[in-house]
Order: C-alpha cells, then structure tokens, then sequence
C-alpha cells in the first residue's frame, strides 16, 4: 500500500478566532444543533419507509442524514464543541437504530431496496438510494473515527455487506444498470475507505469492480462517466459521459484505489481530472460548475451550485493529500475565503443553493423550494452540506508529512497536534489575514525537539518576506512550501508577511473585456449596497428577470484604470459590515467601494466580481504555477 504524502493530524486540537470561528459558531448554533428537530423528517423517514400512505420524496431524500452528518462531524473536529458532541451521538444512535436487519438504511419501501427505483419518488421512478447509503457511510465512518463509537462502525459494515450481496459479482442488473449513475456509483468511494479500516477484502473488490463499470455501455452509448479511461487518454472532464459534479465522489475512489493499489493509472487519471477543472471549471471565486456540470468554460455565468463546491473541495483535500503540492491548498484557500463565506449567511442560519460570480444571494430554502416537504422544510440538497465547506478545515489546514508539519491555514487561531509521540506543538497565529498580510506564529513543542515546519507560501503572493525571531529567511518563493528545518523551542516566533497588493485576472468570453480583482486571496465584488450613489438616473427601474443581464445585473458601475485605483480601506458606517470594504477611484475620478465577495449580496442587493477595468494585465492562459491567471501592474 501507498502512503499519502501528507494528511490531516488525528486529534488536532484547532481553535479559530475571527471571521471564520464566527461562521463555524454561528453555523453550530443556527443550524447543526437546531436541524433535525427542526426537521424531523431527516430521521423518520426512515422509520415509516414501508407504512402507507407513503412519503413522496425527492429522488435524493435518504442523502439528508449522512450529507448532515459528515459537515456536522467536520465541524465538531474543528470547535471541539461539547454541546454539538452531545447531541451528535444522540442523532448517530438514533439513526442506527432505524437500519434494518438486513443492513438497509434508507428511505424506500423495502421491495425497491437499493434498485433505486421506488413508486413515490417525486421525479419518476429512479432513485439516489445507494448515493444515499454513500454518505450515510462517509459519516459514520468519520463519527468513528472522532469518537471510536463501534456500533457507527457496525451499520456502515452492514451498509457496505448488503451492498455486496446486491451486487458484488456477475448479478443482473449490475449497479451501473440501475440508472443515475454519476450519483449511484458513488459507494465505490466509501467500499475503498471501509475497506482500508478492515481489510474485508469484498469491499476491495466491489470497489473495482464498480471503477470497471465506469466504463459500461449499452447499445452503444455510455451508462457512467468512464471517468479511468477517458482521464488515461487525456480527455478534460466536461468531454467526459458524465461531467456532473455528482461524479466528483465516484472519481475520489481513485485516490483511494492508488494508495490501496499502488498502480499509477488511478492516480494518473484522478490528477487529469482535478488539474481539468480547476483550469476549466473553477471559476474566479473558487466555486466549481456551471448550472450543476462541467462546461470548460470557467467564464461561465450560469448558477454555482453549493453542493459542486463542497465536492470540489473534498476532491482538493484528496489532492492535497496525493501530491503535497501547496497550490492546491492555494485553491482550498481560494474556495474557503470566497465560495464557502459568500455560500452563508453571516449568522449561519441559512446558506445558498447558487453563489454567483454575479448577481445575488438566495437561501437555498427559497431558491429550490422544491425540494421542501412536510417534517423538512428547510432540508435541500445544500442545506444539509453546505457546512462541510468550513469544516474540511480540519482536513488541510494543518497537515504533517514525513518531515513535520505543513501549515496551510493562515488566520486568527491557535493549532495544537502530535506529531510524534511525546511530542506535541502548538501553532498560535496573531493576525487578521486575509484583511492584511501580516501573520505572527508563535511556535511551542512540548520539548525542545528538532522538526520541520513547512509554511505554505501562495502563489499569487509575489513579494513574501519570512522571519524567524527576527532574522530575513531567504529563498522564500511563491508556489510552494517553505522548508524550516531546526530545533524548536517555546518562545520561537515566525513572521510572515505576504503580498496584499491587487491583482487582477482578466476576463474572457462571456466576460471580455472585464476582470476580476483580488486582494490576496479574496476577491472583490460591487456591491449596490455600498454603492447607492452610482444607482441608475432616470426612471426608477424594478429587478426583475425580463430585464436581468448577468454580466451587469442591472448596474451601472463606472469603469476602473487598473494603473490608477487607489485603494484604501475603509469601514462601513452603518450594521451588517462587510469583512473588508476599500475605497477606489474610477476612471474618471469617482468613489466607488469594493467589498469582499463573502460578504457580498449579504443585504439581498446585487453584485458583480467581473468589473469594467481597463489596463489590467493580460495573462497568457493558465498554467499550473498560477492557476488563478491574475498578475499586477
């Protein structure tokens, strides 16, 4: 078996002050703790799946307990919060207590277990009951691990043998007959992981067999994504069958069948996709897909599903993971600070199915209302996942390799993880990044102990200066890691100071002639809100879809000269601050303010992140060492 290169630290304790600790406690107490009794039917539906009259659901509903379990349990890795630990091992031992006998856990009457297909599924007959089961298992096995819980372990086995005996081996139909494949293909993901904690080798070799079925044809048209070969021959991933986002948790089997296997086409193919889609189909505020699929356009200014991003980022952490290259924590960065902030409500009550590079911020309650039935109201798709988007913080933000430590979050907080036994190290970060570039880390081991400290230098940071109790460190350089190799000792403090100043990635097809602006990591949007005097002149205009251009979305922002903005920070007068608020000069010398995206749309008002700016530099394309395409004047 391979080892990952890097990986997240069991028992890493993380305590994360500012904006993103105010999200994480906001999202616990608006949320986590409050959904399932607000939403009773995340559970009983699986207790009254075989009385009449029967629920009529969405083809997904058995998704909403495991999809809620994973974030929650991410989160509760990362606060170490003992009210949301208690609850949630109330919540896990009810929900086992609903599996049947047979290992079944969820929603449809029993005849159509795992065919997925059932009579009262809302959008005819097929249904996502095994992509259902998939996260079911994701979060008992996560649970698991938090807690060592053994019956959570005993109904993800049990999910995982009844799959087997429906399937594993020469059965008709196949799972890859069973329709909505890009979806129910996706245990393969969970049979890998289940199987490197028992080494049941039926679950190994239900996992390949599934990976085999990628490739599966019918009269002479694909049935999955074949997302091995089409990888292997170079194909970008919105050519693929299959380019979904859905398909994002089948493709992570990959990563786990190379460590598992060793053989290099699994990770070959799965890097071939992630390199795909973040030059593709990551779009300028990290956020991945256009109306829910690949479309290697990532200028694209159709809806950014909620759902697509978070699958992207776990599919990140697998890179991260795979390769220890600091870009892709660059790209977590990137997805955390623009797509995950702008996804929430800055209570964490609510959080959106669509975050826009333009236009404006629904709940996801009200944008796909669809989904909401009597005992979930407020369950959809999103809803249940979207807070997995800051608890994979526990997943990348601190790391170790063979060598030590990989520091890939920077922000107020303090980082305390094991790195060996008897030794143990804290990381406390005095700052206010990403609002300024200027981090303190003051580094205390257990014992004075030599190791290695590897800091994630970004890539679009040009200019990076590095201090170690006060003396210049050289060879500092963008895209990488920063080796610090020494005997450390308590009292030990690194400044690092990264490059803050504007950069700007310009825009292409359906935004030619705009361009996207970052101040470091976070990008920057217009916002009607703080721009009330730029409103159009004349008569009093009504938003409305007839009318709604989502290059503009209806306002009038005078242009920008990349060579002359001026910016400044500022604050907001007034409630509801934005996280950063600049102000800048236009062309012809008017104010305008810009605000970072996560807070954009906050107040229910439009905003662009693609604005008329004229000399921005032009970038020649994309390229691994500046994925983000963005330069300076």
């Amino acid at each position: 078996m391979k080892e990952p290169i890097c990986k997240r630290i069991p028992s890493t304790s993380m305590r994360i002050g500012g904006f993103v600790g105010n999200y994480l406690n906001g999202i616990t107490e608006q949320w986590l703790l409050v959904a399932p009794e607000a939403n009773p039917g995340m559970l009983e539906m699986f207790r009254d799946r075989d009385a009449s009259p029967l629920r009529q659901m969405v083809p997904w509903a058995g998704e909403f307990a495991g999809k809620y379990l994973t974030g929650a349990v991410q989160v509760l890795r990362v606060t170490n919060d003992p009210t949301l630990k208690a609850w949630l091992k109330d919540f896990v031992g009810i929900l086992i207590g609903l599996q049947d006998t047979d290992g079944y856990l969820g929603p449809w009457p029993s005849e159509y277990r795992l065919t997925n297909s059932a009579p009262n599924c809302s959008k005819g007959r097929l249904t996502w009951d095994t992509w259902g089961h998939y996260h079911i298992m994701l979060g008992l096995m996560l649970w698991h691990e938090e807690t060592q819980d053994k019956k959570a372990m005993a109904c993800a086995v049990r999910i995982a043998d009844l799959l087997c005996r429906k399937y594993l081996g020469r059965k008709k139909p196949r799972l890859v007959d069973t329709g909505e494949t890009d979806k129910n293909l996706a245990p393969v993901h969970s049979l890998c992981i289940l199987y490197q904690k028992t080494k049941n080798e039926r679950y190994l070799n239900l996992a390949i067999q599934i990976v085999d079925e990628f490739a599966a044809r019918s009269k002479g048209e694909p049935l999955a994504g074949d997302y091995l070969q089409q990888a292997l021959q170079g194909r970008e991933f919105f050519q693929t069958p299959k380019p979904r986002w859905e398909s994002l948790h089948p493709i992570m089997a990959m990563a786990e069948l190379y460590w598992i296997t060793g053989e290099d086409r699994y990770r070959e193919a799965f890097e071939q996709i992630w390199w795909s889609i973040v030059k593709l189909d990551r779009h300028n505020n990290g956020g991945f897909s256009s109306g829910e699929k690949a479309t290697g356009n990532p200028f694209h200014l159709a809806a950014i599903e909620s759902c697509c991003t978070i699958a992207w980022m776990a599919m990140s952490v697998e890179m991260l993971k795979l390769t220890g290259d600091s870009i892709v924590a660059d790209e977590l960065e990137l997805s955390t600070l623009n797509s995950i902030t702008g996804m929430h409500s800055s209570t964490g009550r609510w959080a959106t199915y669509n975050t826009p590079m333009n236009g404006v911020r629904c709940a996801s309650a009200h944008s796909i209302v669809f989904q909401a039935r009597e005992g979930t109201p407020e369950l959809n798709c999103c809803s249940v996942n979207t807070p997995r988007g800051f608890g994979m913080l526990s997943d990348w933000g601190l790391m170790k390799d063979k060598d030590g430590l990989m520091l890939n979050y920077y922000g107020p907080s303090t980082l305390t993880a094991k790195i060996k036994p008897g030794l143990s190290v804290t990381l406390a970060q005095v700052t206010t990044y990403p609002l300024d570039g200027n981090i303190t880390i003051k580094v205390t081991p257990s014992k004075t102990s030599s190791f290695t400290i590897k800091l994630r230098i970004p890539h679009w940071s040009n200019q990076t200066d590095v201090k170690l109790n006060g003396k210049a460190i050289s060879g500092v350089t963008s895209g990488c890691y920063l080796d610090i190799n020494r005997k450390w000792k308590a009292g030990d403090q690194i400044e690092v100071t990264l490059d803050m100043s504007l950069h700007f990635w310009q825009g292409a097809q359906a935004c030619e002639g705009l361009a996207s602006i970052y101040r470091g990591p976070v990008l920057l949007a217009y916002d009607h809100r703080y721009n009330l005097n730029q409103a159009k002149k004349g008569p009093l205009v009504v938003r409305d879809t007839a009318k709604w251009d989502p290059v503009t979305c209806m306002l009038d922002m005078p242009t920008i000269n990349a060579k002359r903005i001026k910016e400044k920070v500022v604050q907001w007068p007034d409630w509801l601050p934005p996280l950063l608020l600049l102000e800048c000069k236009t062309k012809k010398g008017r104010t305008i303010h810009l605000c970072d995206f996560g807070s954009a749309g906050e107040a229910g008002t439009p905003y662009i992140s693609w604005l008329p700016v004229d000399n921005s530099p032009d970038v020649s394309g994309f390229s691994r060492e500046n994925p983000l395409r963005s330069d300076r004047i």
